[in-house]
């Protein structure tokens, strides 16, 4: 998608379609782009305040 904005915006030279490339562009510097890492962050999460924490490290 971001691609697709940025060409559409220089072949136009449209304000707003740089406008929202840019919105598009600071949008996924804000979510985790790599999913093993948005993991890591839910199974430590589980894992630490697990009931059955004591059943796995024994």
């Amino acid at each position: 998608m971001l691609q697709f904005t940025w060409k559409v915006f220089s072949e136009t030279g449209n304000i707003d379609t740089y406008l929202l490339y840019k919105e598009i562009e600071k949008e996924m510097e804000e979510t985790p782009e790599n999913e093993d890492e948005r993991l890591a962050n839910v199974d430590g999460t589980m894992t630490r305040f697990s009931p059955y924490r004591r059943r796995l490290y024994c």
